[in-house]
């Protein structure tokens, strides 16, 4: 076999652990104690915070996609299937409503509210698109998550967006993504996700 035979293959393994190791629900684990520390300097607060907006954000809907996917209710847990997100969708919108609410009760830091609230903002513009057209998550989360970073910390994390532009090579590498649909993405998470965040602090 040659190495033109075997390159195709090597690109799709490359392109799923792309998308794995750079998955929504990761990214946002890695944004949400990221902003907590540029938030509050200390420790335990960050863990605190960071905690609750993985939670809600992540790792509760993330177990329930995991779920869903599991009892057939969609294809798999990255919910290929345009039609199987609105659960999942709606599962984040209620969590991340909460998680806001907490927030705003407990006295959070501004950056901290800023950061709920365009993952929200998030939510609900893609979820209208999707309900005609499966725009790419990965995309949205990933550089939204670097436009976020860079407000928060400084414009020099703004090269990162190369990572989001593998991260939208390898959706349309395993055939999840169209070009457009990785391209209106990735402008969804930086006008949407970094506006919102930015217009919010």
């Amino acid at each position: 076999m040659s190495v033109t035979d075997t390159a195709p293959a090597v690109q799709s393994r490359w392109a799923k652990v792309l998308s794995e190791v750079f998955a929504p629900w990761v990214i946002v684990i890695a944004l949400s104690g990221s902003v907590a520390w540029q938030a509050t300097h200390a420790v335990l607060p960050t863990i605190a915070w960071g905690l609750l907006i993985a939670a809600t954000s992540s790792i509760l809907p993330m177990g329930v996609i995991v779920w869903g996917a599991r009892r057939g209710r969609w294809d798999g847990h990255h919910v290929r299937d345009r039609e199987g997100r609105l659960v999942p969708f709606v599962a984040l919108l209620v969590l991340s409503g909460g998680c806001l609410a907490l927030l705003i009760r407990w006295g959070a830091p501004r950056m901290l509210v800023a950061l709920d609230v365009a993952m929200i903002a998030v939510l609900l513009v893609s979820g209208a698109i999707t309900v005609w057209w499966k725009v790419s998550m990965h995309a949205a989360v990933a550089a939204g998550a670097v436009v976020i970073l860079a407000v928060a910390y400084t414009p020099w994390l703004l090269p990162l967006l190369l990572l989001a532009v593998a991260v939208c090579w390898s959706r349309v590498r395993l055939r999840d993504h169209t070009t457009a649909q990785v391209v209106a993405g990735t402008v969804l998470g930086v006008v949407v996700g970094g506006g919102v965040f930015a217009l919010t602090l």
